[in-house]
């Protein structure tokens, strides 16, 4: 479901800022008026020429729109177009097709996305496939199972409709998408003959990420069983110590029972004979209780203290 900022209320729009600040991906739609302009052939179309990067802001759910003429070379090379925001603002970058009649047809965007310290959206014509990531379907997988989210995090591969441009004209657009405030950002289209290092790179890793899908798949349904018999385990390990402590304490119990001595509950305060002095536990009786012994041996220290008493008075 997306969002069309452009027909929210203040506080439906500050709802929708807050939801995103926290971490939740909100999809939002193109403003029907960008459109219709856009098909018109009314909207403002600036050059871009290639290698000559553009600075500017737009105004939110507003655009601008660049055009790009490629030669037949520079199409059989590639190009790439990418958009950064160095203030993180939010933003779609759009791909339209140009009729004959002048009127703009939406067939590719591509949302900015977080990359370190900037956003960052970019389409690359290089004559193989590539993919993009949608997070957004992820978001309550992650939620409630972050293990489970990982291990899917790359069904959000998608793969880019258009591979390459032909030689002519194209025009693309910057969306503006932020909540309240205009987004700067800066855009460039550049040729893919410059950086064929990074090219091949790219598509190595494209290829990398498809198959890693796939393996992660199966992955999933082995670390599921693993995880299912390590709870089994574990649960199975706790019911152990109950029961072992339990067998434990019976058996202290049986050895006990073997006695003909009266089993006496102990007090903490009476249980202390073992800490009187040799002297004082000399001429006790074996049939005394502790508690007795304590009782009289604090009724002696109070004989003697009365004595001392009588002596100094004396």
């Amino acid at each position: 479901m997306e969002l069309d900022l452009s027909n929210l209320s203040t506080m439906h729009t500050m709802f929708a800022a807050l939801f995103s600040k926290l971490g939740v991906p909100i999809k939002t739609s193109i403003s029907p008026y960008v459109l219709e302009e856009a098909i018109k052939g009314t909207v403002t179309i600036r050059p871009l020429p290639l290698g000559r990067p553009v600075n500017d802001r737009v105004e939110k759910q507003a655009a601008h729109f660049f055009g790009v003429t490629l030669t037949e070379e520079q199409a059989a090379d590639g190009v790439i177009v990418r958009v950064v925001s160095h203030t993180q603002s939010k933003f779609k970058l759009l791909y339209f097709e140009q009729e004959e009649n002048g009127s703009l047809h939406l067939v590719q965007q591509e949302d900015s996305m977080k990359t370190g310290k900037i956003t960052s959206a970019g389409m690359y014509f290089l004559h193989f496939q590539v993919y993009r990531l949608d997070l957004a379907m992820n978001v309550l997988t992650m939620a409630k199972d972050p293990e489970t989210a990982f291990l899917r995090k790359l069904e959000g591969l998608q793969a880019c409709d258009i591979l390459e441009l032909k030689a002519g004209p194209h025009i693309f657009s910057v969306y503006g998408d932020n909540f309240f405030k205009s987004a700067s950002y800066t855009i460039e289209a550049v040729s893919a003959e410059l950086f064929k290092d990074s090219a091949e790179k790219l598509k190595a890793v494209e290829a990398q990420l498809l198959s890693k899908r796939n393996e992660l798949k199966d992955f999933e349904i082995e670390y599921k069983e693993v995880l299912a018999r390590f709870t089994a385990v574990s649960n199975r390990l706790k019911e152990e110590k109950v029961t072992v402590d339990k067998l434990l304490k019976s058996r202290e119990a049986i050895h006990a029972s073997f006695s003909t001595v009266p089993q006496v509950k102990r007090h903490s305060s009476c249980s202390n004979l073992g800490n009187m002095p040799g002297d004082e536990r000399a001429g006790t009786s074996a049939d005394e209780s502790p508690c007795e012994l304590r009782d009289r041996h604090s009724k002696k220290k109070w004989f003697n203290m009365g004595l001392k008493s009588e002596r100094k008075a004396h």
